[in-house]
């Protein structure tokens, strides 16, 4: 499209906003109905470590993302001569799970406790066992199960738990849902009812300590949906909320928000069954869409749904790339020490570069990328530290192999028990995230880290926002399709890609890396009980 027709599309409102509150970016990108990203606008911000809870402030919440909406209605301004004043549809994607409850006037009780908790073991090992279904300490009931153990007050005054995706969503259309994805990393799913599992549902509210308070769990939950369905119309309230100066108009559709998994479903055309996508940034996660069940409950695969409720096992690991972004940016500070002056894009290129020349097993490196705790590891305090023996080879070329190597390390340990114990298969494997903006060098180390082919599209630096906005237009106008044939036929018909395959001795390199690395973990776990915090 020209710029005169983008225009018209802007004007009439034949649009779509997408936000994503990420954990270290919050998103917003305007879509045309021909799915064309035309504007676009973010916020950075980072988690808070308060009394030792992972966390985000609500204020900062709205402040990224009127700072978000701000910068992308200015963008449309500057570059097409128009104020944004209506959008057809709006979606709301977030980072999964946590805990957000709430009391009858909607005042939050807690500060938001996010997935980056490792603070519910008790909780989540009690119900895997009474549901004889994995719970992840992440998901929300695993948070409320946990308050409700340790005595906590505002458990009585709950009136609604959510995510922070259901709730941004919940402000802006005054509607307590939520998208079945994002459902499944709170409470169970039944596949054949598209809903949270009734059975499970009863033996939660059946527990003793659960029975004495007012509240019913099927109350307090955010209503499940279906992507395709209407989750509400933006208010006027929710306009100002979304842009304080007053141009927005409402009356916009609100599509069913979803995490960030299930947006990285969308953006990588991984919503059929036997595909599947790798999202990596801060936390990572692998999704294979199921198309058959598993044998048994494996307690670091989670259990969730696509946008669309198809049965989907998930590794999700709490640390990928925050340690390669701490390396990088003191690499940065030396080159500017130098009097050399790099562009992010620049550094990491260099680094990542230099990694091609590392030894194959990282010349006997290990590093741990844990700037929190990381559950499939069994580690509850995660402090990031390399290790070496005295005869391993220290380079500047293996210190960001093992960087790569260890970003994603547990999620290989993850990956293995689906490939070699549960003997899944996928026809594509397809990566986004930021990594991927620098061409080859991450790609090929997932690709040999799981011995599996790995494909990245065109958009992998910037899929979470983008797929939510697609949702939001498959809100507005399905065409009478279902989600994968709409993705297929409308989406992605054009869309450019490259595959790289596993390489056999970097395979074999990264597997004496593993093992050094799973030699190394009791120094880790020592770490994180000897090296407190200051708080």
């Amino acid at each position: 499209m020209n710029k005169e027709e983008i225009k018209g599309k802007i004007v009439s409102a034949n649009t779509a906003l997408g936000i994503e509150l990420g954990s270290t970016r919050i998103k917003a990108v305007l879509v045309t109905d021909d799915f064309q990203t035309v504007a676009s606008g973010d916020f950075v911000w980072e988690n808070e470590l308060d009394h030792n809870i992972w966390t985000y402030p609500l204020e900062k919440v709205w402040k990224g993302i009127q700072t978000s909406y701000a910068k992308l209605a200015a963008s449309v301004s500057e570059e097409y001569g128009v104020p944004l004043t209506k959008i057809g549809s709006i979606g709301i994607s977030a980072m999964m799970h946590g805990y957000m409850p709430f009391n009858d006037e909607g005042q939050l009780l807690v500060p938001f406790r996010t997935w980056r908790n490792n603070i519910t073991g008790e909780a989540a090992e009690k119900l895997t066992k009474l549901f004889g279904f994995n719970i992840p300490e992440r998901w929300s009931v695993a948070h409320l199960y946990q308050a409700i153990l340790n005595h906590e007050k505002h458990v009585k005054d709950i009136a609604f738990i959510t995510t922070l995706d259901g709730y941004v969503s919940w402000k802006l259309s005054g509607n307590k849902n939520t998208g079945i994805g994002d459902a499944s990393g709170m409470f169970p799913i039944d596949e054949s009812t598209k809903n949270y599992d009734e059975g499970m549902l009863k033996k939660f509210a059946q527990l003793p300590e659960v029975a004495q308070f007012d509240w019913d769990i099927k109350e307090i939950l955010p209503k499940a949906l279906m992507a395709g369905e209407t989750a509400g119309h933006l208010t006027d309230d929710g306009a100002k909320l979304l842009d304080p100066s007053g141009q927005l108009q409402a009356g916009s559709l609100i599509a069913p928000s979803e995490g960030d998994a299930g947006t990285g479903m969308v953006a990588t055309n991984a919503v059929r069954k036997r595909t599947g996508n790798i999202s990596v940034g801060t936390s990572a996660f692998s999704m294979v869409v199921l198309d058959q069940k598993l044998n048994k409950v494996h307690r670091d695969i989670d259990m969730v749904t696509t946008p669309d409720g198809a049965p989907v096992a998930m590794v999700h690991i709490n640390n990928c790339s925050s340690d390669i972004n701490a390396w990088a940016n003191v690499f940065g500070q030396f080159a500017r020490a130098l009097g050399v002056k790099l562009s992010p894009n620049q550094l990491y290129e260099k680094l990542f570069d230099a990694s091609l020349r590392g030894d194959q097993d990282a010349g006997g490196l290990v590093n741990f990328s844990y700037l929190s705790g990381e559950n499939i590891t069994k580690v509850t305090n995660g402090r990031p530290m390399m290790v070496r023996k005295p005869d391993s080879h220290f380079s500047l070329a293996n210190i960001f192999k093992v960087q790569l190597y260890a970003a994603f390390a547990p999620l290989k340990i993850g990956m293995d028990i689906l490939l070699r114990e549960e003997h899944i298969r996928t026809d594509a494997l397809i990566a986004q995230g930021g990594l991927f903006k620098t061409p080859v060098v991450a790609q090929q180390a997932l690709a040999d880290a799981l011995n599996t082919p790995i494909t990245v599209m065109s958009n992998a630096g910037e899929g979470g926002p983008w797929g939510m906005a697609v949702l939001a237009l498959y809100a507005h106008d399905s065409q009478n399709l279902s989600l994968a044939d709409y993705l297929d036929q409308k989406v992605f018909v054009d869309n450019e890609s490259s595959t790289l395959y596993p390489e056999p001795e970097s395979v074999q390199g990264y597997e004496k890396f593993i093992d050094n690395y799973k030699a190394a973990l009791p120094a880790e776990l020592a770490a994180g009980k000897s090296m407190k915090l200051k708080n």
